[in-house]
């Protein structure tokens, strides 16, 4: 049959291919709904994990730097700590030691002022001790301004055992006033005319005191007592002036323990 010819009436023509069919859609999956011990165990394992970390972090493993670095922090704080002790007590060592060496120079002080006691003492009571007739022991000077000066005089005798001394004691002074030598006595001192002396009464020994006054300008060079007893003749003793100033600057240092 050619390509033009027409199928032949009554002849049925076969269908058109129907499209293919659609799957049919799948059964939607039902939601499972979790159980309360998932839940609890969702919590516990929650927990765990928390405190591994924190373990992780506040518990290093061995070795590790960070833990290291806090260990010598620490032995560096416990040293330093041990430094500041002993240094603390370094310190109470070495200034109790200085207390004592000052306790001990003030007790050496001491006891040689009691042995000078003892010997000035036996010169009186002493069976050996040498007689001597009144005499000025001792003198000492000490500033009260630039121009005033007070003395103490030690008086001492022992040749008349028992007996009483009496009498007076006055001072004058050597010295210089604008390049001239110049000597004043015992009114000049107590800027006073007629000036009596210190009055002086014992049986072996007394410290007499009084104050003398030295014009501006002048410079001491000696000092000399004189004792005029009631019975008998005067004595009379010089001392260097720097000698006596020393004497009352030595016991003023002793009696003070500097």
């Amino acid at each position: 049959m050619s390509e033009t010819e027409q199928p032949a009436a009554g002849t049925q023509t076969p269908a058109a291919a129907a499209p293919p069919a659609q799957p049919a859609p799948a059964p939607a999956a039902k939601k499972r709904r979790l159980k309360p011990w998932h839940w609890g165990a969702i919590v516990i394992l929650s927990l765990l994990f928390g405190f591994w970390g924190l373990w992780r972090v506040f518990v290093p493993a061995a070795g590790d730097p960070r833990a290291r670095l806090r260990e010598q922090q620490a032995q560096i704080e416990t040293l330093q700590q041990q430094v500041a002790t002993l240094t603390r007590s370094d310190q109470i060592s070495r200034d109790a030691n200085r207390d004592l060496q000052g306790t001990l120079a003030e007790r050496d002080e001491e006891i040689s002022g009691l042995r000078a006691d003892v010997a000035f003492y036996e010169r009186f009571v002493g069976a050996t001790g040498q007689r001597r007739g009144l005499t000025v022991h001792e003198l000492q000077l000490q500033p009260q301004s630039d121009v005033a000066w007070h003395f103490t005089a030690t008086l001492t005798q022992n040749l008349n055992r028992g007996a009483v001394s009496s009498g007076n004691v006055a001072l004058s002074v050597e010295g210089t006033r604008e390049g001239k030598l110049q000597r004043l006595g015992w009114a000049d001192l107590r800027q006073q005319p007629n000036a009596p002396g210190v009055a002086y009464s014992f049986k072996y020994f007394q410290q007499v005191e009084g104050d003398i006054v030295l014009p501006p300008g002048f410079k001491p060079l000696r000092v000399s007592v004189r004792l005029d007893p009631q019975g008998g003749s005067a004595v009379e003793q010089s001392f260097p002036w720097t000698e006596a100033a020393a004497e009352a600057a030595a016991t003023e240092r002793s009696a003070t323990g500097t």
